[in-house]
Parts: C-alpha cells; sequence; structure tokens
C-alpha cells in the first residue's frame, strides 16, 4: 500500500538520520571559523615577536619616536587596505585603487593652485579642493561599479584597465612632473598630532572601527558576506546585490582618496607615481591578515593587524639597511605563505 511507507517526518529512522549530518556541518563550520580567529589572533604574537627582534636589530626601533612613526606611515595604507578589503568581502577586486591614491589629490590640489605652479588655474578655495578629492574617488568607485555590476565585466580586467587609464591621467595631467604649491590643510591629516598620534593615526583608526562594527552588527556588514559567500543565496534572501556591491566600488575609492591625501601630507608634495605599485603591498597585507580573495570571509582585526606587520616589517628591513628592493620580494613571500596556511586553516581541499 502507498500509506505503508513511514514519513521521515513522523520519527522513523530515516528522519532521525537527517539531522547527524546537519549536526556535524554545524560542528565543521564552527571548528573552522575557530581556526579563522586562532589565525588572526596568530598576528598578534607575530608583532609582539617582530618588536622583540627590532629591539636587537636597532637601539632605536623601540622609541616612541619610532614608534609613532611606524603608525603614521602605515596610517594611508590601513585605509586603502580597508577599501580592498571590503571590496574582496563582496567577491570583488579593484586593482585601481592605487591610481586613486594618486590622481584624487592631484586634480584636487589643481584646482586651487594658480596655472604658474601646474595646476588648471582656477585657484578655488582649499575646501573645494578637499572636498573635490572625495568627489573624484566616488566617480572612480561609480564607473568601476557601473561597469562591473550593471554590465558584468570582470572585475579583475576592468579595474587593471582603469589602473592604466587613471596613471596615465595623472602622468598626463602633472606632465610627469611634481605638485609642490599646495594650501597647508592638505597636509593637515599627516601633520597635525592629537594626543600625541598624527591625525592620520586617529582617522584610520576610526575607519576601522566603524567598519568592524558594521560588519558584525549591521544588516549592511551581514550583507556583505552573503554576497561574497553567495551572491545567487543573497539575492534569492532578498539582499540587493548589486546596490550593496556598487556602493562599496564607491566607498572602497573614497577611501583610497583619503589614504592618498594622507600619503601627500607625509611627502608633501604629489608626484605622478604616487601610489605606484601599492596594490601588491595592499594585498599582501589584507591576505596575511585573513581577507579571502575568494569573498565572504575575514575581518576588519585581521585586516588592521596585516597592516600594522607589514608596516613593522618594513621599518626593520629600513633600519637593518636592507636594500629597498627586496622589500616587494619579501611581501610576495609573505603572500604566498599566508596562502598556504588560509588553505591549512580552512581545511579545504578544493581549488
Amino acid at each position: 500500500m502507498k500509506n505503508s511507507v513511514p514519513s521521515p517526518a513522523f520519527g522513523t529512522p530515516q528522519g532521525q538520520a537527517q539531522p547527524q549530518p546537519v549536526a556535524q556541518a554545524r560542528r565543521g563550520k564552527r571548528a573552522r571559523n575557530e581556526l579563522a580567529r586562532l589565525r588572526e589572533l596568530a598576528l598578534l604574537p607575530a608583532l609582539a615577536l617582530l618588536l622583540v627582534i627590532g629591539a636587537f636589530v636597532s637601539p632605536s626601533f623601540l622609541t616612541k619616536a619610532n614608534l609613532i612613526s611606524v603608525l603614521g606611515a602605515s596610517a594611508a595604507l590601513a585605509l586603502v587596505v580597508l577599501a580592498e578589503s571590503l571590496i574582496v568581502l563582496t567577491g570583488k577586486f579593484d586593482l585601481s585603487l592605487e591610481s586613486t591614491v594618486g590622481i584624487a589629490p592631484a586634480i584636487g590640489a589643481m584646482l586651487v593652485m594658480p596655472a604658474a605652479s601646474a595646476g588648471f588655474g582656477l585657484q578655488w578655495p582649499a575646501a573645494v579642493g578637499l572636498l573635490a578629492i572625495l568627489v573624484v574617488g566616488a566617480v572612480i568607485g561609480f564607473v568601476n561599479g557601473f561597469l562591473v555590476v550593471r554590465l558584468r565585466l570582470n572585475a579583475f580586467i576592468v579595474t587593471l584597465a582603469m589602473l592604466i587609464v587613471l596613471r596615465g591621467m595623472l602622468v598626463g595631467a602633472t606632465k610627469g612632473g611634481t605638485l609642490f604649491d599646495m594650501p597647508p590643510s592638505f597636509f593637515s591629516l599627516a601633520t597635525t598630532i592629537v594626543l600625541g598620534l598624527p591625525l592620520s593615526v586617529w582617522l584610520a583608526a576610526a575607519a576601522f572601527a566603524i567598519a568592524a562594527f558594521v560588519l558584525r552588527y549591521h544588516r549592511v556588514g551581514r550583507a556583505l558576506y552573503a554576497i561574497g559567500g553567495n551572491p545567487e543565496a543573497a539575492r534569492a534572501a532578498g539582499i540587493r546585490v548589486e546596490r550593496i556591491t556598487w556602493g562599496v566600488f564607491v566607498l572602497g575609492s573614497m577611501l583610497a582618496s583619503v589614504g592618498g591625501l594622507i600619503v601627500t601630507g607625509y611627502v608633501g608634495a604629489i608626484n605622478a607615481n604616487q601610489g605606484n605599485g601599492m596594490i601588491f603591498t595592499v594585498f599582501a597585507a589584507a591576505v596575511i591578515g585573513g581577507i579571502s580573495l575568494d569573498g565572504g570571509k575575514g575581518s576588519m582585526l585581521g585586516a588592521l593587524t596585516g597592516v600594522l606587520l607589514l608596516g613593522v616589517v618594513q621599518n626593520l628591513l629600513t633600519l637593518a639597511q636592507v636594500p629597498s628592493f627586496w622589500i616587494q620580494a619579501i611581501y610576495g613571500a609573505i603572500i604566498l605563505g599566508s596562502l598556504m596556511v588560509a588553505r591549512l586553516a580552512s581545511g579545504e581541499g578544493q581549488n
């Protein structure tokens, strides 16, 4: 008879067998999450070890002035890493952030500079020029988002092309030279000291704190993880995948433009190569901080510790008088090692 077959819904052995795989899956997911947290926290002992090594490398390493210098030098990188991390969480990439670091402050500066100083000759107020830096970043992110989200082009190729376009525009606008004659307000993020630290450090710390709070407690943050994990499932759950992804591209470019303003303040000028090659360091910091290049995994604590780790490494290499051209090779080795650690920590065997 058709009704003689017991239904799983009534507690038959068939129905009792189903919860076991579900429980195992939950335990496995919980174990992977714990491993991910341990991996992020593992960078803290690594930082402590580097501080000990630095004390032996140079007596000036643990001085207050040097440690503040490390934090100040890492502030711009921190904002760009934050920008890239948010975009990568959605499963996308933005290689053009390094060019935004150069072109956004350059356009803002040229709007306020006189023509005799290689500006556009408009001589707008400094406040308008600073606002223009954010607007330029937002426009770049909007265009990237349109090409990737609306036209569904490959994010890697699109942002690589945009990197090249923006780099060429910067070189053309500055005629390959350097911009010097800027208002003091363009340097204030790097030169203003608040409670013993540059304003740029406090700004980067606040940006990471806000991002960490949103990712953990706000629905938009949870949506970023959902989009990066499975965009189709996120869309089915009612998440506006396209709108949020597009918005993250805009926010990321704006953060990169502020990072470029910080770089301008520390250098005291804007040259045609500003930001050049920065994207390699950005990805190194994000990867060693536990941000998964597959999307949907990672935390702001991990990304921040990745930034600090690279900042300390670079400072150590400088104090040890290691030639600068070896630094990129070391960063590449760090990325490879971090990818292998991430694979072991995730326990995944597939590509």
